[in-house]
């Protein structure tokens, strides 16, 4: 049973309606208004892949990871604007999944073979085992638009957005997005029940489920990276392939971008402010899989920079 905050929306997608790349060329199966309330359905990172004891540990088909619901076409988004995608509610299904392979994560040479196991999902609590539990804390792994140029999977991160699995995506972030292309085309799936920083095995705890957001347009404001606000810090991200120091540097330079062009800062300032008040750290990071890494950079709300764009 979903809460009555799901009533309020005025849109619906179901997960039936899905892409595994996010593209301009991409036909979008919902056109939804600036303001609007949306009710998403999302599939898990496997596409219901995994579903009995027998597939823990069973290859799964690539080409079928990482849906993402959409794509939504948000009219009056133009190229030079920025998306703003408030994530008001997330309801998980109640049983979740997590998997770790020989080769892929960093205790991957630990293992004797691939292994994995089912997760309860109730009442706010994950189990993991008759020892184990701890706090849900549910977050949006993918969250896109369609890039500049070209045709990008769901899995891995960029200036678009996409595969983030930033866990600070969370009910109460506003998510920003540059707008590349007309309407934005946005996607969102790979929902965690709860996900480590770094997800150092390759997953959290894979989930499906329900949605509450609401969109929003910035006119004539762009970003370079996503970056993502909450109530108390907004967070720029970098992502580079197999390298988490240049996506850190890249994390620094998006934060200290802004602090220069929105609030007035010289470049010195926004150096040591970054080092002195600031928290760098890791999104994802599974070495030593191929793709990409992201890291993120916490900046605090205070008087000087409230938010991450002087509206």
């Amino acid at each position: 049973m979903l809460p009555e905050s799901f009533k309020k929306a005025n849109q619906y997608l179901s997960r039936d309606h899905h892409t595994y790349s996010f593209a301009s060329t991409h036909q979008p199966v919902l056109t939804v208004q600036p303001g609007d309330l949306i009710h998403l359905q999302t599939w898990d990172c496997f596409a219901g892949q995994v579903i009995v004891d027998a597939d823990l540990t069973k290859e799964i088909d690539d080409s079928k990871v990482n849906p993402a619901t959409g794509p939504i076409y948000i009219n009056s988004a133009e190229p030079g604007d920025t998306l703003a995608i408030t994530i008001l509610e997330i309801i998980t299904q109640e049983r979740g999944v997590a998997r770790c392979f020989e080769g892929e994560g960093q205790l991957s040479h630990l293992l004797s073979g691939p292994y994995g196991r089912f997760f309860a999902v109730l009442d706010g609590v994950v189990t993991m085992n008759e020892q184990i539990s701890f706090p849900a804390s549910p977050m949006l792994g993918v969250i896109g638009v369609a890039p500049e140029s070209g045709e990008i999977a769901t899995m891995p991160a960029g200036k678009h957005g996409g595969n983030l699995d930033n866990n600070m995506n969370k009910v109460g972030a506003t998510i920003y997005l540059p707008v590349k292309h007309s309407g934005a085309l946005l996607g969102i799936g790979d929902m965690h029940a709860a996900m480590g920083d770094g997800e150092i095995s390759g997953t959290g705890v894979e989930i499906g489920g329900d949605v509450l957001i609401k969109v929003e347009v910035i006119k004539a404001i762009t970003t370079d990276y996503p970056v993502t606000e909450l109530g108390d810090c907004w967070i720029t991200h970098g992502v580079a392939v197999q390298d988490i120091e240049a996506a850190m540097r890249i994390a620094c330079e998006q934060a200290a971008g802004l602090l220069v062009d929105h609030w007035g800062f010289i470049i010195e300032d926004a150096f040591i402010f970054l080092s002195v008040a600031c928290d760098l750290g890791i999104a994802q990071n599974v070495h030593p899989s191929t793709g990409t890494v992201i890291a993120k950079l916490r900046v605090p709300k205070i008087a000087a920079c409230p938010r991450p764009f002087k509206l």
